[in-house]
């Protein structure tokens, strides 16, 4: 637990914060609606290599949804999304990467999935399918791939 509150990890929640927020506005209009790629949940798979993303995700949703004016029940829930799905795939972090990676397609289909069908004409059904097919962009074709890159690059510093 210590180690989570030292300022090294303090410093990186932060910046994974930061960088989540900022991606969601640099790809504002892939970002928000009902057919959705948010890039930044490229980022998702950040808790299996450290713990200190949890909060720093979590933080950044609630910013970005904050920041793009995105209604309270996106704000509440979009975020409470993220904080599930970033647990999660910390708890699968010692399970294949594609596996710990289908939290945040799997939380995000539902419960925004849920949210859009609530704002929207779109039934809970087509709403879900279209996060999780942008959920599956970010993360498996986006995330995926700059997970490994990270990774290799943590293990040539060790």
């Amino acid at each position: 637990m210590k180690k989570l509150f030292s300022r090294r990890a303090l410093v990186r929640g932060a910046l994974i914060a930061a960088i989540y927020a900022v991606l969601c506005l640099l790809f504002a209009p892939l970002s928000f609606g009902s057919v959705q790629v948010r890039v930044s949940e490229a980022l998702t798979l950040l808790p299996i290599l450290f713990p200190e993303a949890i909060p720093g995700l979590t933080l950044g949703c609630l910013i970005s949804n904050l920041l793009c004016g995105a209604g309270v029940t996106d704000i509440i829930f979009g975020t409470l999304a993220t904080l599930l799905s970033a647990l999660c795939t910390y708890a699968l972090r010692k399970s294949p990467v594609w596996l710990a990676a289908a939290p945040s397609v799997l939380f995000n289909a539902l419960i925004v999935g849920f949210v859009l069908s609530l704002t929207s004409s779109l039934a809970f059904p087509i709403s879900a399918l279209l996060i999780a097919a942008g959920q599956l962009i970010a993360v498996y074709a986006v995330g995926l791939p700059l997970f490994r890159l990270l990774r290799s690059r943590l293990e040539k510093i060790k």
